[in-house]
């Protein structure tokens, strides 16, 4: 291991704060990226699944109206 002990990694030679900071704010916005991805699916399928009943109600009509 290139460290002493748990301190001196966490430490990492006076650099700690900030690459670790960096951790944390890349490990923060890709968990933001994903739940917005995850709620934009959701968003979308909802719209698509409108869209099918939509047409399946103006099939229905026309069909109805045909006869």
């Amino acid at each position: 291991m290139f460290f002493e002990s748990w301190s001196d990694f966490f430490y990492m030679g006076g650099y700690g704060f900030y690459v670790w900071l960096s951790y944390g704010i890349t490990f923060v916005t890709l968990l933001i990226l994903a739940i917005q991805s995850y709620r934009g699916k959701k968003i979308v399928f909802r719209e698509i699944q409108r869209e099918q009943q939509r047409e399946q109600r103006l099939q229905a009509t026309k069909s109805r109206g045909a006869l």
